[in-house]
């Protein structure tokens, strides 16, 4: 994230709270708290929900439509065969995900954990809840399994520490939920089942490569996954959407959010 540029076109809200701490590191707390704000906006930006015409861009007076269809006037449009990449370069919202890969690369991973802590995330795209099952589906048809598989648990296993190899329930999640909270009960049986399988470690490696304060200063450019993606990403000829797999319509939606029908 371009900080001047985001403090140049922060909220009165946001600048009065930063501008009111009494401290230094209340100013940072505060600081934070608004640049995940802008973040979680993004996310928000591309998801779907209808697209009223009202709000966006000038456009044609003839044109009475009350809703756009297809391409989106605040969205980069994206390639008619779109890639991989092309997704994460146009549509999702990429730092975190970026740095948890990259982390996971100097961390000697291996290539499809690499890949899955460079996907865990993208079931935001589409949906906030349960969001490593829909990143598990939407990427199933692409890639091995044991990457869709570690994709999907890790919904369960962040919630669950793990001291033998080094994982600790995030600080991060007492502040969100309160200390007294307990996942429930359908999270515990998916931790549960996910302990003994052969690819356990490969999902609790995205839970210890998950960075839960990632770095706003750190742009990790996503051009520096591309051999690991060519190897282990199946990217259809006819484009991600329009290749008939039984996730195309999950593309589609990422491609075009704001769809009225």
């Amino acid at each position: 994230m371009d900080r001047r540029k985001f403090l140049n076109n922060l909220s009165v809200t946001a600048a009065a709270s930063i501008a009111g701490a009494a401290t230094l590191s209340g100013k940072a707390d505060a600081l934070e708290d608004a640049m995940e704000a802008s973040l979680e906006e993004q996310y928000r930006r591309a998801k779907p929900g209808h697209c009223f015409v009202d709000g966006r861009p000038p456009r044609d007076p003839d044109d009475k439509r009350p809703f756009y269809q297809h391409n989106e006037p605040l969205l980069p449009k994206m390639p008619e065969a779109p890639t991989l990449m092309d997704f994460y370069k146009l549509r999702f919202s990429t730092n975190h995900v970026t740095q948890s890969a990259r982390l996971a690369m100097k961390n000697g991973s291996s290539e499809r954990v690499i890949l899955a802590c460079l996907m865990h995330d993208i079931g935001l795209s589409i949906m906030g809840t349960d969001h490593g099952y829909w990143a598990a589906q939407l990427v199933r048809p692409y890639v091995h399994e044991e990457v869709a598989w570690a994709i999907e648990k890790h919904q369960a296993l962040r919630f669950f520490p793990d001291l033998e190899v080094g994982y600790e329930y995030p600080t991060r999640y007492i502040e969100y939920f309160g200390e007294d909270y307990v996942p429930e009960p359908y999270l515990k049986k998916e931790h549960d089942r996910a302990k003994n399988h052969k690819y356990y470690m490969s999902s609790r490696e995205i839970t210890m490569h998950d960075v839960y304060a990632f770095d706003p200063d750190l742009q990790v450019d996503v051009e520096i996954f591309t051999d690991i993606i060519g190897r282990n990403f199946k990217q259809p000829k006819e484009g991600l959407g329009f290749d008939g797999s039984p996730t195309a319509h999950m593309w589609r939606s990422i491609i075009w959010p704001n769809n009225f029908l």
